[in-house]
C-alpha cells in the first residue's frame, strides 16, 4: 500500500480514541502529537505539520458536534477533512478532446520515472477506449527507445523515434504525422539534472514548437520535500499543467512530495503505485486520506474490478463479508479478485480491512491460491461445506490426491478458519465510517 508506515501510524493515532473511555482535552492533545510525529516521518514540511495539526487540534475542541455523531467520530472527520484539504482540491481529469489528436507532452530530470510513466498512461488511456502512440524524443539517453518499445510491446501500444535524429522538435512533428487519427499521442522527452540549461531550453522549444493540450511533470516520489524544488525549476521554463508523482509503492518520504508539490499549487493528476503499468491511479485526495485512515476506498475497487471485467454475484459478496461462506466460496473470491491486482492492495481498499488484516494471511494466500484450488478440488462436496467434520484420515486422503503435504492442508483449514473469525468480528464491529453522512467519496 502506497505510504503504507504514515498511514498506519495515523490508523493507530485515532484507535487510542475510539478504545478511550471519554475524549477530554488531553486526549485531543495526545492524538495531535501522535498526527504530528506521523507526518514528520513521513518527511511533510515541519511548517506544514504545524498547521495541519493546529487546525485539527481547533477543530476538535472548539466546533460543535453535529448532530447524529459523536464526539469521536466527529474527531475522525475533522482529521480525514483536514489531511484532505491539505493535499489539495480534486484535480479536473486530463481535458481529452473528442475529436482530433490530444498532445500530452512528459518532462522532468533523468530518473524520475518519465519513460515508464508514458507506457502507464498509454495503457490507461487505452483500457478507456483511447487509441493511444508513444513517441521517444529522448536524444540524450543511449537506450531510451528501446526502453519504450519494450514497455509498449507489452500493451500492444505503438511507438515512433529516430535515433539517427538528433532535434527532438522534428522527430516529435515526425511522430505526430505518423500517427494521424489517434486518439492521445504521449511524447515522452529527454531528462537531466533541473539545473541544466540545456534541458529547459529544449523543454521550452518543444512546447512552443508542438503546441500540446497539457504538459505533465513526473516527480519521484522517493525525493520528499525536493519536489517542490523541481516543480518550481520546471514551472517557470513552461506552464505545467499537471503532475504525476511516481515510485511511491513503499516510499517513506512519499509525504513529503506529495504535500509539497500540493503546496505550491501544481494539481497532482496521477500517481505511481507499483512497478507494473496497471500500477497507477487518479489522485483524488479524499479517497487517497480515506485509505490512508483505514477507511477504504470502495469507488476505487469498483473501478478495478471494473476493468477488469469481473463479476461476483452480490449474493456471493454478501456471504463472504458476514463470514459465511465454504472453502470453495473463499477460494472464488480470492480469484476473483487475483484478476483485479495483488490480494493485498484490493483487500485495502475495503473499508476496515487496510490495517485489520495480518500481513502473512495476506502473503499466504498469495502465494498458496495454485496450491489451495488443488487442495479444495480434491474434497468432496461435504467437506467443502462444512471443513468441520475434517480429521486426520481425511486430511491424509485430501494431501494424496492434490499432490500437496497434509501440513498444507491443515494450513488451508486454518486460514479458512482465521478469515470467518475475522469477517464476522469486523461485522459485529462499530466501524464509524459507516454510519450516515461520513464515508469518504
Amino acid at each position: 500500500m502506497v505510504l503504507e508506515k504514515l498511514g498506519e501510524s495515523l490508523h493507530n493515532a485515532l484507535a487510542k480514541i475510539f478504545k478511550s473511555s471519554m475524549v477530554d482535552k488531553k486526549l485531543v492533545k495526545e492524538l495531535v502529537i501522535d498526527i504530528q510525529r506521523a507526518l514528520l516521518q513521513a518527511d511533510v514540511n515541519v511548517k506544514l505539520v504545524f498547521e495541519i495539526s493546529r487546525r485539527i487540534e481547533e477543530r476538535a475542541l472548539n466546533e460543535k458536534v453535529p448532530p447524529g455523531i459523536s464526539r469521536r467520530e466527529h474527531i475522525l472527520k475533522v482529521v480525514y477533512e483536514e489531511l484532505t484539504r491539505f493535499l489539495g482540491e480534486k484535480p479536473k481529469p486530463l481535458n481529452l478532446k473528442p475529436k482530433g489528436v490530444n498532445l500530452l507532452m512528459l518532462v522532468g530530470i533523468q530518473g524520475s520515472g518519465k519513460t515508464t510513466t508514458a507506457a502507464k498512461l498509454a495503457r490507461y488511456y487505452q483500457k478507456r477506449g483511447f487509441k493511444t502512440a508513444l513517441i521517444c524524443s529522448d536524444t540524450y539517453r543511449p537506450g531510451a527507445l528501446a526502453q519504450l518499445r519494450q514497455l509498449a510491446e507489452k500493451i500492444n501500444v505503438p511507438v515512433y523515434g529516430d535515433e539517427a535524429e538528433k532535434d527532438p522538435v522534428k522527430i516529435v512533428k515526425d511522430g505526430v504525422e505518423k500517427f494521424k487519427g489517434y486518439d492521445l499521442i504521449i511524447i515522452d522527452t529527454s531528462g537531466r539534472h533541473k539545473e541544466e540549461k540545456g534541458l529547459i531550453e529544449e523543454m521550452k522549444k518543444l512546447e512552443e514548437a508542438i503546441k500540446p493540450d497539457e504538459v505533465m511533470l513526473v516527480i519521484d516520489g522517493t525525493i520528499g520535500q525536493q519536489a517542490a524544488v523541481q516543480a518550481e525549476a520546471f514551472n517557470k521554463a513552461t506552464p505545467i499543467g499537471s503532475i504525476f508523482v511516481s515510485k511511491l509503492d513503499g516510499s517513506a518520504r512519499g509525504g513529503g512530495a506529495l504535500s509539497s508539490v500540493a503546496a505550491i499549487g501544481a494539481p497532482i493528476k496521477f500517481i505511481g503505485t507499483g512497478e507494473k503499468l496497471d500500477d497507477i491511479e487518479p489522485f483524488v485526495p479524499s479517497r487517497f486520506v480515506g485509505r490512508l485512515l483505514g477507511l477504504g476506498d470502495l469507488k476505487g475497487l469498483v473501478e478495478k474490478v471494473r476493468e477488469a471485467e469481473v463479476k461476483v454475484p452480490e449474493k456471493d459478496v454478501k456471504a463472504f463479508l458476514s463470514g459465511k461462506f465454504t472453502l470453495y466460496d473463499m477460494y472464488k473470491q480470492f480469484e476473483s479478485l487475483r484478476k483485479v491486482g495483488p490480494l493485498g492492495k484490493l483487500l485495502k481498499m475495503i473499508p476496515g480491512f487496510a490495517y485489520g488484516l495480518p500481513e502473512e494471511t495476506l502473503e499466504l494466500a498469495e502465494k498458496r491460491l495454485d496450491r489451495w484450488k488443488a487442495i479444495i478440488e480434491s474434497m468432496t462436496v461435504e467437506e467443502r461445506v462444512n471443513p468441520k467434520i475434517f480429521n486426520a484420515s481425511r486430511i491424509r486422503r485430501v494431501a494424496r490426491g492434490s499432490g500437496t503435504s497434509e501440513a498444507e492442508v491443515r494450513e488451508l483449514l486454518k486460514q479458512y478458519n482465521l478469515m470467518r473469525k475475522m469477517m464476522k468480528s469486523l461485522r459485529r464491529k462499530r466501524l464509524p465510517f459507516f454510519k450516515g453522512g461520513f464515508m469518504p467519496r
